[in-house]
């Protein structure tokens, strides 16, 4: 599965910004998936594999529990792919910053 295929489904995102934040467990993160999306925790658990198997996710164990953590590896190469846009976008920001620059100055 590509990264973007991973990445487009609003649930798996959301599991990764929680991740983002520190390792949970699978229950950590079935909780606040189920109320947000209402999700049951099969569900829950079919996208924590989809992010596993697609190496966004590391799982260890710790007794009873699953641990779960971002593997950063596929979000450094969904980095490398968008290189090539960011002149799109780097110049503008460049030129709002500028300006803001300048405000500040003639305050």
């Amino acid at each position: 599965m590509h990264a973007f295929d991973v990445l487009g489904d609003p649930v798996r995102r959301r599991i990764l910004e929680l991740l983002a934040d520190g390792e949970l467990t699978s229950g950590q993160v079935t909780e606040v998936i189920r109320a947000e999306f209402g999700i049951s925790q099969p569900g829950v658990s079919q996208h924590l594999r989809v992010l596993r198997e697609n190496g966004f996710t590391t799982v260890r164990a710790d007794g009873t529990r699953r641990l779960y953590s971002v593997d950063p590896t596929p979000l450094r190469e969904i980095d490398g792919w968008l290189d090539r846009y960011r002149r799109f976008w780097r110049q503008p920001l460049d030129a709002l910053a500028t300006e803001i620059a300048r405000g500040k100055r003639a305050r």
